[in-house]
């Protein structure tokens, strides 16, 4: 292992849709990784749009427009330029983004980013606008597969919440036989996990027993306190928490999680 590749010889599950893995993908295999993709969410547009159709044909009634994923972003300004309406002109409401990676994706589409979490959570997000909230619109597009917690906060600070459903969160893509047969015999090093649906999902291909096991042998990661408080609920130990959403964040805790064991071996001898 090398400073420059400090995950040389390790193998690391990336539990991201494809369209989401390429980034964190690539930073990896830069740092010497083994990558093998585990597709454990997919992500489609809603079967029913009439009514994300309505609240986009409507945006100059709401006061803010809520992001809190990069998938409802890029969802809902698709739904946008296929009802005609550029994103960009949509409306002048105000755009708020639960962490960096989000804000760059609204800001990509043209929306103004008027607001970014500093601590990169949907709580967070809530608290630091909750003073000017009172009275006013709130749109929050989102997954159907979303926790309550935000919409219920942003209540609860007095503004009028309209939740939408901008896109559909799947289950388990195509995997690699290979890669299947590596996780099932649990012959991994680390696997990564983004979300709880991530997790629930692979519990669901794989089975309890096949899950534990790995947990028991490999390193899970996961992205923030949400997902790591789901792998806890399932039973599952978090040995690497990235702080941040993005592919930066989770390369880099992984690599510093192999230094920092590296460096307790060799104080060890």
């Amino acid at each position: 292992m090398s400073a420059a590749r400090p995950l040389e010889g390790k193998r690391v599950v990336v539990t991201r849709a494809v369209e989401q893995a390429r980034e964190l993908m690539a930073r990896l295999e830069d740092m010497g990784a083994t990558v093998m993709l585990f597709p454990a969410v997919s992500f489609s547009e809603p079967s029913d749009t009439a009514e994300l159709d309505r609240a986009i044909r409507s945006l100059g009634e709401f006061d803010w427009i809520l992001f809190t994923s990069a998938n409802a972003v890029r969802f809902f300004a698709g739904r946008c330029r296929a009802l005609g309406i550029d994103p960009s002109r949509a409306a002048n409401c105000h755009c708020a983004a639960v962490g960096p990676a989000t804000a760059s994706a609204v800001a990509a589409e043209g929306f103004s980013v008027d607001h970014v979490a500093q601590e990169f959570s949907e709580a967070a997000l809530a608290s630091e606008l909750s003073a000017s909230l009172a009275g006013r619109k709130i749109l929050l597009p989102r997954s159907e597969r979303a926790r309550p917690d935000l919409p219920d906060a942003l209540r609860a600070a007095g503004a009028q919440v309209t939740e939408i459903v901008a896109y559909h969160t799947g289950g388990v893509g195509a995997i690699d036989p290979g890669v299947m047969r590596a996780i099932r015999d649990a012959q991994v090093d680390v696997i990564s996990f983004f979300s709880p649906s991530a997790i629930e999902n692979m519990r669901a291909e794989l089975g309890e027993e096949v899950l534990s096991r790995l947990g028991a042998k490999a390193a899970l990661a996961a992205v923030g306190p949400v997902t790591a408080a789901a792998l806890r609920s399932a039973g599952l130990p978090v040995a690497i928490e990235a702080p941040h959403a993005t592919a930066e964040s989770m390369a880099d805790a992984i690599a510093n999680y192999f230094s920092s064991s590296a460096d307790s071996n060799a104080r060890a001898v």
